[in-house]
């Protein structure tokens, strides 16, 4: 079977994982061509992972009919023109999280992909890992009984002090939740399920930031965006968890995830990895730690565009899609804007679970039907 080409547009920090990752790791999806706003970082990428072609911009890239699916890693408030731009170009679009940085963007990505009949999928894909599918399992499995509710928590004190572009965590489409919300939400829709309803109070804590790494040391920040959430959801089957997110908060370590059920509790691992320590609490049993499962428990980002670029080989559907991105987003816009009115906001869009990997697949090739 034919590998998958794809081209890369945007070459940025998180850039590097994916090069690595299907240069290395999964084979049945190739790097055809990349192209940067800054030249000499896609020039970086040529060189050093021998990719055959650099675009002098994206429509050159969406223009090559040797480009099977786009793969957008471009800033969050520039995730809609380059999607529906790709998209007018009759392209495959796989997305960085967010799907867009509002609902509104999100539901124009959507409505264009079906009257093209063309595919969108997007990050985060650590739910494909090997923590997020074996705590999946032991919930199918009925291990902990009936799902009553879930927490995530995710505290910390900013990117000014650390990365090297901070500024856009605190512009439209950024924050705690837009940021870092997309991979507690993918993991707690996918194992708790659908969410009907959710409410928040928000608040922005510090309405400047300094940034004190390089190279832009010194500089300071306006903050556009609430940068702490506490959010709550009802999902459909009942269930009903909380969400907090916060950039404004010092704190030792990484915060929690969990998921409560009638005869045990689930401590998931960090969502922003694809392994991690499952432990399970029962009280005859006590605490328990639980190997993991399944494959992919290293750093395996572009994973859900494995398996996406199966999906266009074979017709199946494929799990790091746009249904999912959507309703995350969905949900995300749901409690910025229960924040603002203060009262409780529907979610209208459904989410339907799709089945688990399969654990006895070859590494680096993505099942051929589920």
């Amino acid at each position: 079977m034919k590998t998958v080409k794809i081209g890369f547009v945007g070459c940025g920090a998180i850039s590097g994982i994916y090069f690595r990752n299907i240069t290395n790791r999964f084979k049945e999806i190739e790097i055809i061509g990349v192209c940067d706003l800054i030249r000499e970082r896609a020039e970086k990428a040529v060189r050093e992972y021998k990719i055959p072609k650099l675009y002098n911009d994206m429509y050159e890239l969406f223009a090559d009919p040797e480009v099977d699916i786009v793969l957008n890693i471009t800033r969050p408030y520039e995730h809609r023109d380059v999607t529906i731009a790709a998209l007018n170009a009759g392209k495959h679009v796989y997305s960085e999280k967010p799907l867009a940085a509002s609902l509104e963007e999100g539901k124009e990505i959507m409505a264009l992909a079906k009257e093209k009949g063309l595919m969108v999928g997007g990050a985060p894909d650590t739910f494909l890992g090997a923590g997020i599918q074996t705590c999946r399992k032991l919930i199918d499995d009925g291990v902990i009984g009936d799902v009553i509710g879930c927490a995530g928590f995710m505290i910390c004190h900013g990117h000014e002090t650390w990365h090297p572009d901070p500024e856009f965590y605190y512009k439209y489409g950024g924050g705690p939740m837009f940021d870092m919300g997309p991979y507690y939400l993918t993991a707690l829709v996918n194992l708790c399920g659908n969410v009907e309803a959710v409410s928040a109070m928000t608040r922005t804590t510090f309405p400047e930031r300094t940034i004190t790494s390089q190279p832009h040391y010194g500089e300071v920040i306006k903050v556009d965006v609430p940068t702490l959430y506490a959010g709550s959801m009802r999902f459909t089957n009942g269930a009903v968890g909380t969400l907090y997110t916060t950039f404004d908060v010092y704190y030792p370590g990484q915060a929690r995830l969990e998921v409560y059920g009638s005869k045990g509790t689930l401590f998931v691992p960090d969502p922003n990895g694809f392994g991690g320590q499952i432990r399970l609490f029962r009280p005859q049993e006590g605490m328990e730690d639980i190997p993991l499962q399944f494959d992919y428990a290293e750093n395996s980002r572009a994973l859900g565009l494995a398996d996406m670029a199966k999906a266009l080989q074979t017709g199946r559907p494929f799990r790091a899609n746009s249904n999912q991105t959507f309703h995350v987003l969905e949900i995300m816009e749901g409690f910025a804007a229960s924040g603002r009115m203060g009262k409780e906001v529907a979610i209208e869009s459904r989410f339907d679970r799709l089945p688990l990997m399969n654990p006895k697949m070859e590494h680096g090739v993505l099942d051929a039907q589920f």
